[in-house]
């Protein structure tokens, strides 16, 4: 007598099950992490557009050796005209620039803002500002104008923009 020889090939139908649960697993971990670097890039494409009031800022600055209280005095358009893909408005409160996330932006910036404000040698008009980012703390013998109306989640916000804090 002949033994039997069993001539079974490929996947059973259990293998294959696990391996697309696992595949399906990795697939969900994956997610929120790509969705959050689209956000990230949003934001970030979004704070180019602060260049516009941070030059106003700058030349106030030279000029008179103060903060400009709003758009107007820094010489720039109103909010609601500096406007992007990412940005519906870009404020200028006391020298700080803040942008309104809106227009084409995700569903969870709409509304968000981020600011970035000036810091400066106190009696030194002619070094030029720095710009400071939400928690990123300033350089030292610098010290920063205006209010920080940041309210992006920490993880969605570019770098420069954490300072040594934690992403939530």
């Amino acid at each position: 007598m002949a033994p039997s020889k069993s001539t079974a090939r490929g996947f059973t139908w259990i293998e294959l099950v696990l391996i697309l649960a696992v595949l399906g697993i990795l697939a969900a971990m994956a997610f929120p992490a790509m969705q959050d670097q689209a956000l990230k890039k949003q934001v970030k494409d979004a704070l180019a557009l602060a260049a516009v009031a941070k030059a106003g800022v700058q030349a106030v600055w030279a000029i008179e050796g103060e903060m400009p209280v709003n758009n107007k005095k820094a010489g720039v358009p109103e909010p609601e005209k500096i406007i992007g893909s990412f940005v519906s408005a870009v404020h200028v409160h006391d020298g700080a620039v803040t942008l309104t996330l809106g227009n084409q932006a995700s569903k969870q910036l709409q509304g968000r803002k981020v600011t970035v404000r000036p810091a400066v040698v106190a009696d030194q008009k002619v070094v030029p500002i720095s710009w400071i980012c939400h928690a990123f703390p300033a350089p030292q013998g610098m010290e920063v104008h205006g209010r920080d109306e940041t309210d992006v989640q920490l993880s969605w916000l570019p770098v420069e923009c954490r300072g040594g804090a934690a992403p939530k």
